[in-house]
């Protein structure tokens, strides 16, 4: 099994400023047209030499690791002046910011005053470190949200924005009672869709959905010969089929509920393989006992594979295994938008996914894939596309075109710098 970090007991640590390849906006002219391009370089005209703060609490393993991965350096290639921050923590803190981060999807929590304390440790200790003046802090999720309250820097001058990347509709009251102050310091909140907007919010809202880099390791184009050989490396058998979860190891994700679906198709075809792949992020140690759980589940059961960036399977290797997948499913229970249904798409394979968050707006069920609920529900749709290979390439190649027009990371930078404009 991977090793999972220790416990640090020593005081808060330096904030990291991370490093990211170079991107170039003329890079995607090819994937989506001279008239996208033309519009974001318009935009980008208007805010050149902007100083931007991008602040999250990993740089990588996660969904909002990914986006800025992608997003700072095409602001920066556009001309806004963009650093990225990760808020230093040990375990105790990303273990309340985790519970945290479930509290605001709905999970009860308590919060005790030595949780609480350690929270404002770490934000004020990051906070204490700020003292560059930028025109916009762009704040992500929950675990640094107090340092706008914090900073003394930038006073007056600075326009502070938190980014809610999950499902905050129904937040448990523990969680809420202890970020709404937090959040209503900021000048504007931006969540994903309308109803993750917590009742009482008394700021303005912005909505933005996220999307995916088309150019990036896991989703640029692949050779068939290279997936199939890197999926084989993994130990998948490339002459049998396969379905396949990538998500993190986390209770919304329901791996355990993937399982069952996985035994129940298998039930059909008996020679159905199963691959679970997730990474483990810094800021989430919930994942190490999810693995462990699974482990046991899972423990002789040669055709289940279990796979983390922690033996090496990397963004490269998720690509190649989207590709060979016969019928991919993310079986989210909750979802701030589940991204990796777009990804799929991408790469025209089919998927099976929750009724969750964002998840409907990326998939029209029957049209550009299949959606479920329940354990029967997702083992009959997967047995129905495993059935009939052709309707599921259909519904691929259908979802694959909507994510073309809809969900690809140049909207998603020109919905950025429309949010910057607006807030200076």
């Amino acid at each position: 099994m991977p090793s999972r970090p220790g416990s640090s007991t020593q005081g808060p640590a330096r904030p990291q400023r991370v490093r990211v390849k170079r991107k170039a906006l003329e890079s995607y002219r090819r994937v989506v047209g001279d008239e996208a391009v033309a519009g974001i370089r318009e935009a980008a005209a208007e805010l050149r030499g902007a100083r931007i703060l991008e602040l999250s609490s990993t740089a990588t393993g996660g969904g909002v690791a990914e986006l800025l991965t992608s997003l700072v350096p095409l602001q920066r290639d556009v001309g806004l002046d963009v650093e990225w921050d990760v808020i230093p923590g040990d375990a105790d803190f990303f273990e309340f910011t985790k519970a945290l981060h479930n509290g605001l999807q709905g999970m009860p929590i308590e919060i005790t005053d030595q949780q609480r304390a350690e929270y404002l440790s770490h934000n004020t200790a990051y906070a204490a470190t700020l003292t560059d003046t930028y025109d916009v802090v762009i704040v992500h999720d929950p675990q640094p949200a107090a340092v706008r309250e914090l900073a003394t820097a930038g006073k007056g001058h600075t326009r502070w924005i938190w980014r809610c990347h999950v499902d905050s509709s129904t937040p448990d009251p523990a969680a809420w009672e202890f970020l709404q102050p937090l959040v209503e310091q900021y000048d504007r909140a931006v969540f994903t869709l309308p109803q993750f907007v917590p009742a009482g919010l008394s700021i303005p809202v912005t909505l933005i959905e996220p999307a995916i880099d088309p150019l990036s390791s896991k989703n640029r184009e692949l050779p068939g010969y290279l997936s199939r050989e890197t999926a084989a490396e993994l130990g998948i058998d490339i002459s049998r089929p396969l379905m396949l979860q990538v998500s993190r190891f986390d209770p919304w994700k329901d791996p355990l509920g993937v399982v069952e679906v996985w035994r129940q198709a298998r039930a059909s075809f008996g020679g159905l393989q199963l691959a679970l792949v997730g990474a483990m992020a810094g800021d989430d140690p919930e994942a190490w006992d999810i693995y462990r759980q699974l482990e046991a589940e899972l423990a002789g059961e040669p055709d289940c594979h279990l796979l983390t960036n922690q033996m090496g399977v990397t963004a490269h290797e998720v690509n190649a295994l989207q590709r060979v997948a016969d019928v991919a499913i993310q079986k989210s229970i909750r979802e701030g938008f589940g991204l990796v249904v777009s990804e799929t798409l991408w790469k025209g394979t089919v998927i099976v996914a929750g009724r969750a968050g964002g998840i409907p707006s990326q998939l029209e069920d029957g049209v550009s894939g299949r959606l479920a609920t329940e354990v029967d529900e997702f083992a009959a749709a997967v047995c129905e596309l495993l059935e009939y290979p052709t309707r599921a390439r259909e519904l691929g190649a259908a979802g694959r075109r909507h994510v073309l027009g809809n969900f690809l990371i140049t909207r998603l930078l020109a919905d950025h710098l429309s949010l910057i404009a607006d807030v200076l």
